[in-house]
């Protein structure tokens, strides 16, 4: 009998290892948010940000229609990079979690506990046969009890805290410019100023209001919101 390469076949089912301890059903989700739109996320000691490129990939598309940051509760939103169908069905979920919590203790829930749910869920997807990985990672915003908060959930099931985070295809420039401009101390007028000279430096083409969406919540307000177009507008004046 024949055999092939020692790494043929590690990939064919979720629960089998590489012998380099990788699961490569979950890698290849990894890559499918790598190629996603630019998404990023910013925590100050005020503000929690959200931005994201909304990408024209046709002519006839209506990107004014697109949404990519979501209102999950009052007091948090959250946005996705990679399979944006993967992305709906999470958010869905987060929505329903969230609801749930408010009904069942009479009280919103906190920021943390709600993105290690959706973790677990992405996790289970990760060592069942018959199933495959969510090819998403979705970024969590909002105040709760502890302050500001951004989290954000990987294919694999692992959540992590930021203090700025950035994903999809411009990530790394996102990052970059990120950890040479964050502050901790910015107020939300600087914040979305922030977002927007970041999302300008990792996206392909010219930065319009129409083709990024900005969506932020303050300590002050607890509100999530969502920048209509004429506002981004106005903050983008401010950047020339």
């Amino acid at each position: 009998m024949a055999f092939g390469p020692p790494a043929m076949g590690y990939d064919r089912a979720i629960t089998i290892f590489s012998p380099d301890g990788k699961l490569y059903q979950v890698e290849y989700a990894f890559e499918a948010v790598r190629r996603g739109w630019t998404t990023l996320g910013i925590r100050t000691k005020s503000t929690v940000l959200l931005a994201v490129e909304k990408r024209k990939l046709n002519p006839l598309l209506d990107v004014d229609s697109l949404e990519k940051i979501f209102v999950v509760d009052d007091h948090v939103g959250a946005t996705f990079a990679g399979f944006a169908s993967d992305g709906r069905v999470l958010i869905d979920v987060a929505r329903i979690v969230s609801i749930r919590h408010r009904l069942l203790y009479d009280e919103p829930i906190s920021i943390d506990y709600l993105a290690k749910t959706i973790a677990d869920i992405k996790q289970a997807y990760t060592q069942h046969a018959g199933v495959r990985p969510f090819g998403v990672a979705l970024i969590f915003a909002g105040v709760d009890d502890r302050g500001t908060r951004l989290l954000m959930t990987e294919p694999g099931g692992q959540v992590t805290p930021y203090f700025a985070v950035a994903i999809g295809s411009g990530g790394q420039t996102a990052s970059d410019f990120l950890e040479k401009n964050y502050n901790y101390d910015l107020g939300l007028e600087e914040t979305i100023l922030l977002g927007l000279k970041t999302l300008a430096s990792s996206i392909e083409g010219k930065l319009t209001a129409g083709n990024i969406e900005i969506g932020y919540i303050t300590v002050d307000e607890r509100r999530f919101k969502k920048l209509s177009t004429k506002e981004i507008e106005e903050y983008m004046s401010k950047l020339e």
